[in-house]
């Protein structure tokens, strides 16, 4: 482990020992609503390890990191842009997703296009958002969106 993550745990144990002896019994139940948050999540956790094994099945990492790694970063940050902008998956999905791109040699710049487009440019919502807020808004927002998300992934690229 490394000390970030004993920091954060070391941090944790201390406040859950300090609130224990403060009020056992709030604490007490406050576990058993996490608990019972946890059983009701629990199922879509596993949809999620399922669903990232699936695509990581069906497209080799190979592939993965010859579309979005380093070769061409320009046309993968632009491809990935796209994709993202017309696909539709909840974001608790597309953060492991896109952590997994990565940790098979994807580049950072093209896997944050993906997500920030993902979870900000909505093509396939597109006409449910004219319809209640007008074509002028709507267009003005994705474009918007796909702009600001492909300068997001490129500073992200510079900082990382």
């Amino acid at each position: 482990m490394d000390v970030l993550t004993i920091s954060l745990w070391v941090i944790t144990g201390t406040a859950f020992i300090i609130s224990l002896m403060k009020n056992k019994q709030q604490t007490l139940n406050s576990m058993k609503i996490a608990r019972g948050m946890m059983k009701n999540m629990i199922g879509d956790i596993i949809a999620i390890l399922f669903l990232i094994g699936l695509i990581l099945t069906f497209i080799p990492p190979e592939t993965i990191k010859g579309v979005l790694g380093q070769s061409n970063l320009f046309l993968s940050t632009v491809v990935s842009a796209l994709v993202g902008s017309v696909t539709l998956i909840p974001a608790f999905v597309a953060f492991p997703l896109v952590g997994s791109f990565v940790d098979v040699g994807a580049s950072i710049v093209p896997a944050v296009a993906f997500l920030t487009t993902l979870t900000m440019v909505g093509v396939v919502t597109f006409p449910l958002e004219k319809q209640e807020f007008g074509l002028k808004f709507a267009a003005t927002r994705n474009i918007l969106s796909f702009v600001f998300a492909v300068l997001i992934a490129l500073t992200m690229g510079v900082v990382m």
